[in-house]
């Protein structure tokens, strides 16, 4: 939760680069990483729209670390979703 609350941090590397180490965190199944990776691709109203494949990875990120929220708190995965989802908008 600490994770996703702090500021993004997007490097300047070409997209497939990053796309690899968002998917290496991902499938790494570490909590911390995996929110990193929902961190860096949340984009806000005001920002501009994510392309297809960075939709993708944070689709695919959020839906990971939610289960593991949801297992955690012994609560519904869409919760845990919606949870996290509000605490993005906060930030």
């Amino acid at each position: 939760m600490t994770t996703l609350k702090g500021r993004a941090r997007v490097k300047r590397a070409m997209w497939s680069r990053r796309a690899q180490e968002y998917e290496a965190k991902i499938n790494s199944g570490d909590p911390v990483s995996i929110a990193e990776v929902v961190r860096d691709l949340h984009r806000g109203e005001s920002q501009p729209e994510q392309s297809y494949s960075e939709r993708q990875i944070y689709e695919q990120a959020l839906e990971r670390l939610a289960h593991e929220i949801a297992a955690v708190e012994k609560i519904k995965p869409e919760t845990a979703t919606a949870k996290l989802e509000k605490l993005l908008s906060a930030a």
